[in-house]
């Protein structure tokens, strides 16, 4: 009878998080223009980070959804030839459209039409009166309709806002924000919750943008009609952000389930809450960062754990716009490459938080080196070789040596490396983390030589096949929310069940020896170019 030892890796963080929430938004996008690769690279991070929490057993809350009123709007709606509902339905269901193409998991597709959202918005609207926050007044000032943004004098550059947008004279009654009232408690929160807004550059700006003083905010709208009424004043609407803002409160059933919980023992949306992390682009994090949190502690509620400002994408050094026609259209992109590699690139190119500059042969390199040679070629190696020589199945092995243990040891150290790239958002570390394992294996099988073994020693043939086996089978858990079709495809291939993908199961389950296993197929055809034949 032969001794099976099997390498048992410590269990010690890899049970499942019991109950722990997870709430991880997108902003909800502008619904005047079509998707664009922009949408889809905030999209494509908020789901790897909701799938790697859902891997580690977290319940995770992953929103978002479209922002459906203001200016903007009804100018495109107008020059559409439609109404501004009938607009905003066709571009919302566009982008809801775009979600299986890019295999984004969102629990909720929220839009700022919907009488829930609404009644939320004129809800906290009301928070804000009684505990006198709003006023009104007249405002007089420079606004630009692209950002639905005012700007003070001081902040135009050459007559235009800091965006490029161009700004127009607005005078018109108005309802106002006390915004200045929360100077020092916002930064005195900054200070306290140092962890609230990343990366430590964006958090420098706005703690910048602070302290050199706020100004009330105008919050509400009277010479157009798109959008919210404001409650007991119907010829006003609400403040496109005010609006788009409380979406993020409004998907957890705010005010009703706010209010009706304890602090002893909190409803389930506000266990969310506590552990909510928004993901913005860099030109929206003031709405984010400064006056969310003011409208939410105004309100009396908290604000969010944390808000992420990422960069922006060029085009081959050049700023994405429609009047250079060099916009990245998301779906075509991935009906010519495969989800799976867009959403590698996106998240591998440039670590998140800073801009990056998009090109097709970059995306073509990565495809080519990092998915098809190093990770495709790797997987194809092992399992080929099992199919041809071990019986197409799960080899049988021996007690394991120092250099088995060893890559044993690096495949179990990416959980807590990953783990802590969650947490911070370094998405393109945590694919790193990935392909730093996979370089590991592929150096293990140039060592160990399986197909010389297989004429000298057929059972140090068979533990090594093991060894790479089952570092595939963490490979394959690991990346699931980077590669989903991908990892997918590799986990069936290695037969693991279905309920056994998760973190929890690389401690708790192993490859079963003797398994059998199907005809290995490749996960990621190279792209052919001039230069590659």
């Amino acid at each position: 009878m032969r001794v099976i030892f099997v390498y048992n890796p410590r269990v010690d963080g890899m049970s499942e998080v019991s109950n722990q929430k997870y709430y991880i938004t997108t902003p909800i996008y502008y619904v005047n223009d079509i998707p664009h690769i922009g949408h889809a690279y905030t999209t494509i991070a908020a789901d790897m980070l909701a799938r790697f929490k859902r891997l580690d057993g977290y319940d995770v809350f992953f929103l978002t959804g479209t922002d459906e009123h203001g200016q903007k709007v009804e100018k495109a709606a107008r020059e559409a030839g439609v109404t501004p509902q009938d607009f905003v339905d066709k571009v919302s269901q566009d982008f809801r459209n775009l979600y299986p193409i890019l295999d984004a998991s969102p629990d909720i597709f929220i839009r700022t039409t919907e009488s829930r959202h609404i009644h939320a918005a004129q809800a906290l609207w009301r928070h804000l009166e009684e505990r006198g926050y709003i006023y009104k007044s007249v405002y007089a000032g420079w606004y630009a309709v692209r950002d639905e943004a005012f700007y003070a004098e001081n902040e135009l550059i050459e007559g235009k806002a800091p965006s490029g947008a161009s700004v127009e004279w607005v005078e018109e009654p108005s309802y106002f924000f006390r915004l200045s009232a929360w100077q020092e408690p916002l930064l005195k929160f900054y200070k306290d919750n140092p962890d609230f807004i990343g990366p430590a550059s964006r958090r420098n700006e706005v703690i910048r943008f602070v302290e050199g003083g706020l100004n009330d905010l105008s919050i509400s709208r009277s010479t157009f009609t798109w959008g919210i009424p404001v409650p007991g004043a119907e010829n006003h609407i609400m403040y496109v952000w005010l609006d788009a803002l409380t979406n993020y409160i409004t998907a957890l059933g705010y005010p009703d389930d706010f209010s009706a919980a304890s602090h002893l023992s909190p409803h389930p949306s506000q266990q969310f809450w506590a552990n909510a992390l928004h993901l913005v682009g860099k030109d929206i994090l003031r709405f984010h960062a400064i006056y969310w949190p003011a409208f939410l502690m105004a309100a009396g509620l908290n604000p969010p754990k944390r808000v992420f400002a990422h960069g922006w994408w060029t085009n081959c050094g050049e700023k994405i716009s429609k009047s250079l026609k060099n916009t990245i259209d998301p779906a075509k992109l991935i009906a010519r490459y495969g989800s799976d590699q867009v959403r590698y690139f996106l998240m591998r190119e440039v670590p998140f938080g800073q801009d990056g500059d998009f090109s097709e042969a970059a995306l073509i390199g990565r495809i080519n080196s990092d998915l098809a040679n190093d990770f495709g070629n790797l997987a194809q190696r092992v399992l080929s070789f099992i199919q041809k020589n071990a019986g197409a199945a799960v080899p049988q092995p021996d007690p394991f040596t120092e250099e088995d243990e060893a890559l044993f040891k690096v495949a179990h150290q990416m959980i807590d490396k990953l783990r802590t790239c969650a947490d911070e958002q370094s998405l393109s570390k945590m694919c790193e983390t990935i392909w730093a394992v996979v370089g590991e294996a592929n150096r293990y099988i140039d060592a160990q030589e399986p197909w010389t073994l297989k004429k000298t020693d057929q059972r140090r043939m068979n533990t090594v096949l093991y060894v790479l086996a089952e570092v595939l089978r963490y490979l394959g858990i690991l990346s699931c929310p980077i590669i989903p079709k991908a990892a997918a495809k590799l986990l069936d291939q290695l037969s693991v069940p279905q309920d056994q993908r998760t973190i929890a199961a690389l401690a708790h389950h192993k490859l079963v020896p003797e398994t059998k296993l199907p005809a290995p197929q490749g996960l990621f055809p190279r792209i052919q170019t001039e230069a590659t034949t």
